[in-house]
């Protein structure tokens, strides 16, 4: 018996969703359906008599729907309109998926329900395995994930989508990194490049480079326990593949000449995935960079990256100087200070802000890290025994 492709499974349910969507089914009825339709095709013995796998999961979910909406008491008008429509084929318009993109990034849903809408409808995830990854009960994320599909309630799937919205959830998907069975990064780069399928516009594919040039490093940045910065880590570990793979179709997108600010971003991190060593890195160009994304997406973040590249192209007083502006509460404010200050021999200030940094450090990795500068500072400035 020929066992059914997972992959393929997951990779049809946003098209399938969208097509039953489209077609006047509720959003949160439509993906009950499609769920239905997937436990349905693990149960057949035959998977190999499926000779096209969508137009399957299409059928059997439109149907579950229809059973669904008949078993109702409170049939209306609406119910008999959408089962007197004929059964939709095997529909392959791109368009319905990437709208499917746009309603789980809806205005209406905050960040962390879009997230985890997107991971449920589109990366096809089970509830369970959403709820490990943000490491909340089983019954919270459930909550979560229904609020969000009542709020979207009536949101007709026709439209006009924005797209920046989509590539903001990804991004904050992305950023959410690992903790459990699900690594939430794999995630959002399998998405992402879904999406790049679905759409030719340059902002996608800068995402995706975005990711696969940070996912590449991974493997250096935490080792035996401990957060590597970027200048220590051991650049033998990191993905040469992914890194080729993020920079072709970064080159590919800024052949375009729409610059965005993924982009941008990416092409910073290219600077970084390309030099043979720290020392190396091109500093200049990549301050180059950061002053085009403070064109296109100013924010107090990207001017705090921007003061350190600064720093490292023109002296570590200049970078403080272009920190100086800057809110201290701002997160790693401290900790980018204290590493500049390191740098202009001022050993003693440069501890206090590490201690400081370590005092407002949101994960225990990056905690632990500033509290070993600190300690290493504080023990440099110690007298001789």
């Amino acid at each position: 018996m020929t066992a059914w492709d997972a992959e393929a499974l997951r990779a049809s349910i946003p098209g399938v969703v969208a097509i039953l969507v489209r077609r006047g089914a509720d959003f949160a009825s439509a993906e009950d359906a499609v769920q239905t339709a997937l436990v349905r095709a693990l149960e057949r013995t035959d998977p190999a008599s499926v000779r096209d796998l969508r137009a399957w999961l299409v059928t059997t979910a439109w149907r579950a729907f229809l059973d669904q909406a008949r078993s109702d008491a409170a049939r209306s008008a609406r119910e008999e309109r959408i089962a007197a429509e004929p059964e939709p084929g095997p529909a392959s318009h791109h368009d319905d998926t990437l709208r499917l993109y746009f309603l789980c990034a809806h205005p209406s849903l905050s960040p962390t329900s879009a997230i985890a809408l997107t991971l449920r409808a589109i990366a096809g995830l089970t509830t369970r395995q959403i709820a490990d990854a943000f490491l909340v009960p089983e019954p919270t994320m459930a909550q979560r994930i229904s609020r969000a599909k009542q709020r979207l309630a009536g949101v007709p799937l026709d439209q006009p989508g924005d797209l920046s919205r989509v590539l903001r959830v990804l991004y904050l998907l992305f950023n959410e990194g690992y903790s459990g069975e699900i690594d939430l990064a794999v995630e959002a780069v399998r998405v992402t490049r879904q999406l790049a399928l679905l759409t030719d516009e340059p902002e996608v594919r800068g995402l995706l480079s975005l990711m696969l040039l940070h996912h590449a490093r991974r493997a250096a940045r935490v080792v035996d326990g401990r957060l590597v910065p970027l200048a220590e880590q051991d650049r033998s570990r990191w993905d040469v593949e992914a890194i080729a793979e993020g920079i072709d179709i970064l080159q590919a997108a800024l052949a375009r000449d729409r610059l965005g600010q993924y982009q941008a971003q990416a092409a910073i991190a290219a600077l970084h995935a390309d030099a043979p060593t720290a020392a190396e890195t091109d500093w200049v160009q990549v301050v180059e960079w950061y002053d085009e994304l403070v064109r296109l997406a100013d924010s107090p973040v990207v001017r705090l990256g921007r003061a350190i590249a600064v720093g490292e192209a023109e002296g570590p007083r200049a970078g403080l100087a272009a920190l100086e502006p800057l809110d201290p509460d701002l997160p790693r404010f401290h900790a980018a200070r204290a590493y500049l200050l390191e740098r202009t021999g001022d050993v003693e200030a440069a501890a206090a802000e590490y201690d400081e940094a370590a005092r407002r450090a949101t994960s225990s990795l990056e905690q632990e890290h500033l509290l070993r500068q600190a300690a290493r500072l504080h023990a440099a400035r110690e007298p001789d025994a």
